[in-house]
């Protein structure tokens, strides 16, 4: 590794040289795994084990080399992803280490679109969870090789042959055991080592040349063997499976070797010239914003200018970094196939693509992500917490984009969706470190509504005597039911309600409608028609007969058999086959109709209509029913009357409020 001293800005490191590596020399590596099997130790192990950090640092003390948010350190867990780089046999590697935790499981996601290859890190007690499965099944979607490292081979109550048969049985006849414990040599050079033959014939599947000679007993070189290794891990007929601990240092040396030697370089393409991809942003505190990207095609240089294709700006790339942990490392250049940082682009963002002037490319497309389905409010804290939410809020979401922010009407303030509590969690706590917005998030109000029943007439009546003119206004008004949200039908022959008063008695009707009878919801589904009156030639006013269009409709409202209404969704669950009949029993808790199933591949898509009041925490709660191997996606569905005892308790509750 290049010496590197200190740039007298915070955090800024310069590195005494500044080589740059042809593409096959690279490799971008993402850690993938479930929470706790220990991909952040593993890191820095492979990191101090190749002398690019000088001591290792730990999780649980605190003193992480990758883990270095406040949030980070507070929780003992990784919340975002990270870079750092090490050499080892000539290879520079970029470890790119990812939260585990579910609720930032988006970034992995853009962990593998950064990476050409991963490293699926398995706890040697625990075994295959769920965040080995989630990781295995996005490699295989993004079409990533990977192999796999057992780590925590050291506790006492590890069992790495057992984990090892897990994850063949999970993945198939490609995981394969590639180094036992304790051996200083791989499975294809240990020929008296048990799974040698097997080993040796997966991995000699991928040249049929080389297998033919090893079957007819020939003698294959070293050399000629881990070539065909590699080339069967990026076909994906070999995963290898590597063991060892991150504590001890065990199999670090091995791992080290598979991923200069196994895994593959970037690939690459001539787009006809510099080409790059954002797919991080980050506020930095010494830099400001800082935009994480890709180099796809060409190489890119400090200074360089090149064109935003998706917002049709020029951006300057002043200085640019390589991300080494909390430090910036600064570079003349990138190749194609390098992962990078540049701060203080004007108006480039995460998703977007740039290029020299003049190519005339297509913008790549955005990553996506499971839609966010924990929603909250956010309520500022003071009157300078709201005049500085909004653009905090931007900022934040521009760091995070599987959060989304929303703006329903029937709630007073943001909502922002995100993947489960400690998700939002960190965002209330981000938001308070890096731009001082206190805030306090609360659960949703459900958008119930009310109509009414039956058709009935009412008389309202607005008189008041004062001193002077006095106030007059009457009306009778025949109220009921309307498969429109508003019907206004004018029914008044003759001068019986002048007709420059009848819109004031319309405007009436609406105001009333804001809050029904029963509890105080809006009004919905009702036709209103005009039928009769009276005005006094003085006394009559604009207003009076507004107030008796309010007298009128809640008169009416009283006796045409009001009921309450609520939201019902539609909600599609994708969940393992055998867990079906634990999430159809849940949603019939909720009250919810299931409408349809059907089984794609291994999974059960489950198709229901809940009521929204029973959806609040439905993110998180089917998490722990399905140990998150189930999702889930709602849309608005229609309105339906709530049934009588439900509705009794929201009415006595809403009046107990008041």
């Amino acid at each position: 590794m290049p010496r590197q001293i200190e740039n007298g800005q915070k955090g800024l490191v310069k590195t005494m040289t500044d080589q740059v590596r042809p593409t096959d020399q690279i490799r971008n590596v993402v850690l993938l795994g479930h929470s706790g099997a220990g991909k952040t130790s593993l890191a820095e192990a492979l990191l101090h084990r190749a002398g690019a950090s000088e001591r290792r640092g730990k999780v649980e003390d605190g003193t992480s080399f990758l883990d270095t948010e406040p949030e980070e350190i507070h929780r003992h867990i990784s919340l975002a992803l990270s870079l750092a780089h090490f050499s080892w046999h000539g290879k520079e590697v970029t470890l790119i280490n990812t939260p585990g935790y579910l609720d930032f499981a988006a970034d992995a996601r853009v962990g593998v679109e950064l990476a050409d290859s991963a490293i699926v890190v398995v706890d040697a007690a625990a075994g295959v969870q769920v965040g080995t499965e989630q990781a295995v099944a996005m490699l295989e979607h993004c079409h990533r090789p990977y192999l796999f490292f057992i780590n925590k081979a050291d506790r006492d109550n590890a069992d790495p042959p057992r984990v090892v048969a897990q994850l063949q049985a999970a993945f198939g006849r490609t995981v394969l055991e590639a180094m036992h414990p304790g051996m200083e040599q791989d499975l294809l050079e240990a020929a008296d080592a048990p799974g040698h033959q097997a080993f040796m014939e997966a991995v000699l599947e991928a040249d049929d040349d080389l297998l033919t000679r090893y079957l007819d007993g020939e003698e294959v070189s070293s050399p000629d063997l881990h070539r065909a290794m590699a080339e069967a891990v990026v076909l994906g007929t070999v995963h290898p499976v590597l063991i060892g601990s991150a504590l001890t240092g065990t199999g670090l040396d091995a791992l080290c070797l598979a991923i200069s030697d196994c895994l593959p370089p970037p690939v690459t393409e001539d787009l006809g010239g510099t080409v790059v991809r954002v797919l991080r942003t980050m506020a930095d505190p010494f830099v400001g914003r800082l935009n994480v990207f890709r180099v796809v095609s060409g190489t890119l240089k400090a200074d360089q200018h090149l064109e935003n294709l998706n917002r049709h700006r020029s951006e300057r790339f002043s200085q640019l970094f390589r991300l080494h942990g909390k430090t910036k490392q600064p570079v003349s250049a990138l190749v194609a196939g390098e992962i990078g940082a540049v701060a203080k682009l004007q108006d480039t963002t995460t998703w977007d693509t740039l290029a020299e002037p003049g190519l005339a490319l297509t913008p790549f497309a955005p990553v996506s992500f499971p839609p966010a389905q924990y929603k909250l409010a956010v309520h500022p804290l003071s009157d300078a917490d709201e005049e500085k939410l909004s653009p905090a809020l931007t900022r934040l979401l521009e760091e995070d984009p599987s959060l989304t922010l929303e703006h329903p009407a029937h709630v007073q303030a943001p909502v922002i969706a995100g993947y489960g509590e400690l998700h939002l969690d960190v965002l209330v706590e981000r938001l308070k470190r890096k731009v001082g917005v206190g805030v306090r998030l609360e659960a949703l109000p459900v958008a119930y509504q009310e109509t009414l029943r039956q058709t009935v007439k009412a008389e309202g009546k607005h008189k008041k005597q004062t001193g002077g003119h006095g106030q007059f206004g009457h009306v009778w008004l025949e109220v009921g039911p309307s498969t429109k949200p508003f019907e206004w039908v004018d029914k008044i022959f003759g001068g019986s309600v002048p007709l420059q008063y009848r819109p004031a008695v319309e405007k009436g009707v609406h105001e009333a409608m804001a809050e029904g009878v029963l509890a105080g919801f809006p009004v919905t589904g009702v036709k209103v028609t005009l039928v009769d009156g009276s005005d006094h030639p003085v006394d009559s006013s604009e207003m009076a007969f507004k107030l008796a269009g309010i007298l009128a409709f809640r008169a009416a409202s009283e006796k045409a058999q009001p009921v309450l209404l609520e939201p019902v969704m539609d909600v599609t669950v994708t969940c393992p086959e055998q867990l079906m009949g634990d999430v159809i029993g849940d949603l019939n808790r909720r009250r919810g109709r299931v409408m349809g199933m059907e089984t794609v591949g291994a999974n059960a898509v489950v198709k229901a209509h809940v009521p929204a009041a029973e959806l609040a925490r439905y993110a998180i709660d089917l998490r722990s029913l399905t140990g998150g191997r189930a999702q889930f996606e709602q849309q608005f569905r229609d309105y339906e009357e709530v049934p009588a005892p439900v509705a009794h308790a929201i009415i006595q509750g809403k009046r107990a409020q008041a």
